[in-house]
């Protein structure tokens, strides 16, 4: 094989390398946010389940300012009973108390109701409490590994990109120029087999004079459709397939 075709696949094999950790290492972040989400929707759950207590205990104690102010009502009332002398007065004054008794009895029923929304709460949020600390258990932990991935890739990446720099240099310039610019317009697939014929890159047939230069191993070939470098190894077949 041409000595230039060799150093060539060798520095494709790196940038396959590189451009895969640039891949994975851009896959992280996604990661990480998925993660932080999960921790946050859980952390979410159990502050929106404090704060229905929260309204619920304040709720409570509204009821019980209420009933308080209708007890107050009722002994004002109950006072004003004893110096009236008319019966007319008299009376309405007991309606009024008979209104805040029910009043309170009807507050009450509610409060009731209000401490039994509250003992849900107070399950819902110890379910919560237990959800979240153990979400947020699970994503430092996930946490951590990728961010030792994130640093073994960016110390596997930075060696690689030092160890290209060496490969590329060792290319002679005019091949890999030509390397460069195909390596920016077709990806890493830049320097390809002949297999029946055919281009490893654009399957399409490669005329017979081509198949017979790439053969001769003697310079750079490039397939006349998609123009990326060929190369012959003798383990390929470069008879047309029927």
């Amino acid at each position: 094989m041409l000595e230039t075709i060799e150093k060539l696949l060798i520095l494709q094999d790196c940038d396959r390398k590189i451009s895969r950790e640039q891949g994975e290492l851009a896959r992280i972040e996604p990661e990480r946010q998925v993660f932080n989400a999960k921790a946050a929707a859980a952390q979410a759950m159990l502050d929106n389940a404090r704060l229905r207590l929260k309204q619920t205990e304040t709720a409570r104690k509204d009821l019980e300012l209420e009933v308080q102010l209708k007890k107050q009502m009722i002994d004002r009332y109950a006072n004003q009973q004893l110096q009236t002398r008319k019966n007319e007065e008299y009376r309405a004054l007991t309606h009024e108390i008979e209104t805040c008794k029910s009043a309170i009895f009807e507050i009450e029923n509610r409060e009731i109701e209000l401490m039994e929304q509250a003992e849900a709460v107070q399950k819902e949020i110890a379910q919560a409490t237990g959800a979240a600390n153990a979400t947020r258990k699970l994503v430092e932990e996930h946490l951590a590994q990728l961010s030792a991935r994130e640093a073994n890739l960016r110390k596997e990446l930075a060696e690689l990109h030092a160890r290209r720099e060496t490969l590329a240099g060792a290319v002679e310039q005019t091949a890999r120029l030509r390397y460069e610019r195909l390596l920016r317009s077709k990806g890493e697939n830049v320097l390809v087999g002949v297999q029946h014929g055919v281009c490893g890159g654009c399957h399409m047939k490669v005329p017979p004079q081509l198949l017979v230069t790439c053969q001769g191993e003697q310079e750079l070939v490039t397939c006349s459709n998609c123009g990326r470098m060929l190369y012959y190894t003798p383990d390929m077949d470069l008879a047309v397939a029927e």
